[in-house]
Order: structure tokens, then C-alpha cells, then sequence
């Protein structure tokens, strides 16, 4: 047997892409903690926390509006499944956090979707999950957005504010070709 016969198989890591946005971001430089560059490692039972107590944090936000400790993930394995996820966790007591437009108060947690839109006050961060197989440690890759996340990306795990009429015609049709809804009595029918 060849030494490529004998390696052993590589494993996929799972990685989490964090996109971050902050109107701003180029004034208040409060990303400048953070290594846009490259892929880091975490071990699997460490939570990813997330704040501006650098001591505490591994991702430091410089702003003094963050809580000391902002928000974690935790890297978990699906009961009776070989799937795995993330669970995020909001450890701000004053500012509450958005995922997907769920609202979590203090100590409040939930399973990360796949792809989803983490908000709290002004800052906005596209999570978005590629799946692996170790069990050890995932990997996170940290971006930054040049423009509002919730305006750049139309996600389809964002249901829509705006009610439906019966007619099942959105509003937002109307507006997207520069016509505005008019309307039509019964007896013009």
C-alpha cells in the first residue's frame, strides 16, 4: 500500500461566515479588533463570545454601546442525530437581540438557521453556516459588509412585514414597478 492508501480520511470542518455591518463602522472603527484575513479555529466546548470585554470576549466589538458580554454561540451535536448546530445565546441584560426578526431578551436562546440576520442596536451580522463533519472544533470566518446587510440581502428565511391582501398581490409589487395600488369600486367591475 501507498502512503496515500494509508492516510487517514480528512474531515470537513464545519465553518461559520459572519458577516458584520455597522452604519458606522468607517468612523467609530469598532470592528478593528476583529481578523477579517483568515479562518479561525474554536474548539468545540468553548462558547464564541462576543462583546466588548476583550478579557472575556474572543470577538471584541470597540463600542462602548456593546454589553461587556453581548451574545454567545455554542457548537452542539443534534441528539440522535450526527448533525450539527449552533445554539445562540443573548447575555445582554440592557439591549435585546434579533435573530430573524425572534426577538431574545436576557439569557433567551435559540437554534442559529442556517442563514439568518443577528441584529442588536445598530449593528447587523449575516450568519450563515457550512456544514462539516469534525467533531473537535468548527471553524468561524469573520466579513465585513460595505453596506446594510438587511438591505443588500433578500433572504427568504425573512417573512415579509407588510400584511397580504386577499387579493394576494403584495403592496411591494406595485412599488418594485413604480405604480402604486389604486383603487376600484365594486360597480366599475
Amino acid at each position: 500500500m501507498t502512503s496515500f492508501e494509508e492516510a487517514e480520511t480528512e474531515e470537513t470542518v464545519t465553518c461559520l461566515h459572519l458577516t458584520f455591518y455597522h452604519p458606522g463602522q468607517e468612523e467609530k472603527m469598532m470592528f478593528r479588533c476583529l481578523n477579517f484575513c483568515k479562518r479561525e479555529q474554536v474548539r468545540a466546548d468553548d462558547a464564541a463570545k462576543f462583546g466588548r470585554d476583550s478579557s472575556v470576549c474572543r470577538y471584541s466589538l470597540v463600542d462602548t454601546r456593546v454589553s461587556r458580554i453581548q451574545f454567545s454561540l455554542q457548537f452542539y451535536r443534534k441528539l440522535h442525530t450526527s448533525e450539527y448546530g449552533f445554539e445562540i445565546k443573548n447575555l445582554s441584560k440592557k439591549t435585546k437581540l434579533t435573530v430573524n426578526q425572534t426577538e431574545l431578551g436576557y439569557l433567551n436562546k435559540i437554534d442559529l438557521p442556517w442563514k439568518c440576520i443577528i441584529c442588536f442596536g445598530e449593528y447587523q451580522i449575516l450568519a450563515e453556516i457550512q456544514e462539516g463533519e469534525a467533531v473537535d472544533y468548527f471553524e468561524t470566518h469573520l466579513h465585513l459588509a460595505e453596506a446594510p446587510i438587511l438591505q443588500e440581502k433578500c433572504l427568504p428565511c425573512l417573512p415579509s412585514l407588510q400584511p397580504i391582501p386577499e387579493s394576494g398581490i403584495s403592496p411591494s409589487f406595485f412599488l418594485s414597478q413604480g405604480k402604486s395600488p389604486t383603487e376600484i369600486d365594486e360597480n366599475d367591475l
